[in-house]
């Protein structure tokens, strides 16, 4: 996940076949710092614990397309329905976001688990 903190590689490569599986169409492109752009599929929209709401991006391409590192940042939208993504950067924040990516993503595998 962003600012470094994610699972081990192993985590990370099935994380990124159930999500492969499950992500919507969606594509955000990112303009990262030195304005180099990253093209990311939306993995979900999520809330967390703090009544924030949370978007998490999994890079195409780029230095972590392949490293299974998911981008977490604070969503909202304007009035006229304009996605914003800011970024979080205030550690506590991060935690509750994460935690709460983390349990999005154990009741996709739930879900998988019952429909078979």
């Amino acid at each position: 996940m962003a600012k470094g903190k994610g699972k081990n590689k192993n985590q990370n490569q099935e994380v990124n076949k159930q999500l492969e599986e499950v992500m919507e169409e969606d594509i955000v492109t990112l303009t990262l710092d030195g304005d180099e752009t990253v093209n990311c599929s939306v993995i979900g929209i999520f809330e967390a614990a703090n009544g924030m709401e949370y978007i998490a991006l999994l890079p195409n391409d780029g230095a972590d397309a392949d490293s299974g590192q998911v981008y977490l940042y604070r969503y909202s939208e304007t009035e006229d329905e304009e996605p914003v993504l800011e970024n979080i950067i205030d550690d506590d924040e991060f935690e509750i976001a994460s935690d709460a990516f983390d349990e999005m993503l154990d009741n996709m595998e739930f879900d998988e688990l019952v429909e078979e």
